[in-house]
């Protein structure tokens, strides 16, 4: 079956936009009305269960990936047996995983307060939360997870982002209305978890819809099977990496510093993880069709197109930065006030932290697109433990500072620079590597460039915070971009940018250059 990369990705990327805006904006105002009902302390502990959780989540070993890759293949060869029973297996791994989850996470049950330094909400029971977290955990394994797997490698992810718009929809408004009328933090996470459910069965009947050929039956090859549980086997010190990154600093926080630390801690991060939701839209939404492309192209095709994402990344997350630098405090003194905030170094310490983690991230993609995991197994288990060790020394001396250092110095230490060295040796030739570094290193100078001056100019507009914010908006939005098109204009990525860009939306960006005498 021929898949229509361009086509399909830019479907994904305008329904994942749309949903990611929407998963911003409505449970920012969740939080904030959690923040002004139940209390600062709340929001600890969700985040404190969303870790754990993700924890429990190493169960998963790397499973979906896994499969997902490993359908490639015959989906580009019409091969339905084939993909009937991938889905089959896959089914049976993620039913094993559940119970694996439940049984093990029942065990942890009388650790879960261990992990919290200080006072607790005096409302709630520890224990009972914990399960009912635990519980929607386990539902989103058992309840047709498998059925998601036929849309994302048939590079369908548009079809999930609708379906999930819909029932988080459901979701928002009967939680907020439990906050409203009965500030009942036990119905706010009951609501969570039959949601859950709600969203599984709805993407499998829209899976069933759309590729009713396919349905789990046959059995897979031993040969094929070994393959997969190969590729698993490597993944799962990827999953435990991932997993050490984004639960360790949580966890790490609540246990040494409380729940309202991590709270404050989690308003900043929110808002910087919701910028990276949607750049992440795009990951996703590329990510089966450079599997295809990787499959069927060059490795001079493929190392070109790696220049123009890493371009488009390094645009979209320079910007993105310059954003961060000069709004967050503004921003979130308006949202939460003087008392919830950091002081303006964490702040420089969480713009570094997500202008690398989006540089990973590209990495990443084109890693699992590969399905390079053996080659590259090692590395996450190495870059997390130095994270985990870092975190455990250095929050005992600076306290939150010591959390967001500790990541940034993992993965650029670490992390990064042995990803590149195994992209180049099995993906692209190793002779780019140097070159595709000094790219690399140009870029981070002019988002530097970008970054200070922008923040020189915005450091100069200080009236009421509402205009202040406008301001500065503006600001970020004209001077970051016009020395990113001085810095860039003229290189062959900035062309293929635009080429690529042209392509997506069906010819209208050169129609619009054209205009201006700038033809492509």
């Amino acid at each position: 079956m021929k898949i229509e990369r361009t086509k399909n990705a830019t479907r994904n990327i305008i329904f994942g936009v749309i949903l990611k805006a929407y998963q911003i904006i409505v449970p920012f105002l969740m939080r904030t009305a959690m923040i002004y009902l139940m209390g600062i302390q709340y929001l600890g502990l969700n985040s404190l269960f969303t870790s754990i959780l993700q924890v429990l989540n190493l169960a998963e070993l790397g499973v979906g990936s896994a499969m997902i890759y490993s359908m490639y293949k015959p989906i580009a060869e019409d091969d339905n047996a084939m993909i009937c029973a991938l889905m089959k297996l896959y089914k049976t791994y993620y039913t094993v995983i559940g119970w694996i989850i439940a049984i093990i996470g029942c065990i942890l049950t009388p650790f879960v307060p261990r992990l919290i330094s200080g006072d607790i909400p005096s409302d709630v029971n520890i224990y009972v939360l914990y399960i009912i977290n635990l519980g929607a955990t386990v539902l989103s394994y058992w309840l047709y997870a498998y059925k998601n797997s036929i849309l994302q490698a048939h590079q369908r992810t548009d079809v999930v982002s609708k379906v999930t718009l819909a029932t988080s929809t459901i979701q928002y408004l009967l939680q907020l209305f439990v906050l409203w009328a009965f500030k009942n933090y036990y119905l706010y996470v009951i609501v969570m978890l039959a949601t859950q459910a709600i969203t599984n069965v709805a993407t499998a009947i829209a899976a069933d819809k759309l590729y009713p050929q396919f349905r789990p039956k046959g059995l897979v090859e031993e040969k094929e099977r070994k393959a997969i549980n190969g590729r698993i086997g490597d993944l799962f010190t990827s999953k435990i990496g991932g997993i050490i990154y984004d639960s360790a600093d949580t966890i790490v926080i609540s246990s040494f510093l409380g729940l309202t630390v991590l709270a404050v801690y989690q308003n900043y991060f929110y808002i910087l993880n919701a910028i990276n939701s949607l750049i992440v839209v795009v990951f996703s939404a590329c990510t089966a069709g450079i599997g295809n492309s990787i499959v069927v192209e060059t490795k001079e095709k493929n190392y070109k197109d790696l220049n123009t994402f890493t371009f488009i990344i390094c645009w979209g997350a320079g910007f993105c930065s310059v954003c961060l630098l000069c709004l967050y405090q503004p921003f979130m003194e308006l949202w939460v006030g003087e008392d919830l905030m950091l002081s303006f170094s964490a702040v420089i310490c969480f713009v570094v932290y997500f202008f690398i983690r989006q540089l990973n991230s590209l990495f990443n993609m084109y890693k699992d697109a590969s399905g390079m995991w053996h080659e590259d197994r090692f590395r996450p288990l190495a870059a997390a433990l130095t994270n985990l060790v870092l975190n455990l020394i250095l929050v005992q001396f600076i306290g939150i500072y010591g959390i967001l250092f500790s990541t940034v110095i993992a993965i650029i230490c670490v992390g990064m620079p042995w990803l590149l060295c195994n992209l180049f040796s099995v993906i692209f030739e190793r002779k780019h590597l140097m070159s595709y570094v000094k790219k690399l290193l140009y870029y981070c100078i002019i988002v530097f460039v970008s970054c200070f001056g922008t923040y020189f100019l915005c450091s100069r507009i200080n009236f009421g915070l509402i205009e202040t914010l406008l301001i500065r908006g503006v600001i970020c939005v004209i001077f970051p971009n016009l020395i990113f098109f001085i810095a860039y204009n003229g290189k062959s990525e900035f062309k293929d940018s635009l080429l690529l860009v042209n392509k997506i939306t069906k010819g209208k960006i050169k129609r619009v250059l054209c205009k201006f005498g700038m033809p492509i």
